[in-house]
């Protein structure tokens, strides 16, 4: 079984069980391990939801609503990603997961969708009433791409489906490479990925919070292919 190493957050069991539902190990990585310790052995790096990452890591003033992370947590994930790429390691990247991966890669963000993008969607539905897994607004998926590919049969062939959202912050200038694979309808990108690379994908959603019904398995099952044959 391929062993997936999952970076930590405050949610982590979501993500874990994802990665179980479709025969992957786990192992957690966080900051007080060396990026060597980390990845030993690794056969696929998921870097998963939390707070923003520091505006300076990709030249900008902090925005206001800023939330910076952990200590430490960006060192480590910029640092677990220049490595995991640099050995072509599968990823997949959620949430924050998709904004750290495009700033370690050379891309900025978008530090507050409802002040920075005009006619924004609601992106932040997270707190009471509302369940991790409730949709928020569709995304435009193009066909060109490998979350497509991944998402054809549940899709029946169309282009779009609805998704859940917990963000304020998106994929602004998309690293060089990269590809966007999916946006929203007031256009926010929603997903990208490197075409070069084995397996390389960022969604702006919380895919793992449908573990138990399987909407976005194909996801988690592409990845761990991948994984597999590391």
């Amino acid at each position: 079984m391929p062993l997936i190493g999952i970076t930590a957050c405050r949610k982590l069991e979501d993500y874990r069980q994802s990665v179980l539902h479709v025969g992957g190990e786990v192992r957690m990585l966080d900051p007080s391990m060396t990026v060597k310790e980390a990845l030993a052995g690794v056969d696929g790096l998921m870097l998963t939801g939390g707070d923003d990452v520091a505006a300076s890591r990709y030249g900008e003033p902090a925005h206001p609503t800023l939330v910076e992370a952990e200590p430490g947590r960006d060192e480590f994930e910029l640092a677990l990603i220049k490595d995991a790429r640099a050995r072509d390691l599968p990823i997949f990247a959620i949430c924050r997961g998709i904004q750290v991966l495009n700033v370690a890669c050379g891309g900025t963000l978008v530090q507050d969708i409802p002040s920075e993008v005009s006619g924004a969607l609601p992106h932040n539905l997270d707190g009471p009433p509302h369940e991790p897994y409730s949709l928020a607004h569709e995304i435009w998926i193009d066909k060109d791409t490998l979350l497509w590919k991944l998402m054809r049969e549940r899709l029946s062939d169309a282009d779009s489906c609805e998704v859940n959202s917990r963000h304020h912050q998106a994929v602004k200038r998309v690293a060089q490479g990269f590809q966007v694979a999916a946006t929203a309808p007031d256009g926010v990108i929603e997903a990208i990925e490197d075409p070069a690379a084995r397996f390389c994908l960022g969604v702006q959603w919380h895919p793992e919070n449908f573990f138990r019904t399987g909407e976005f398995r194909p996801l988690f099952e592409g990845f761990l292919e991948a994984a597999t044959h590391s």
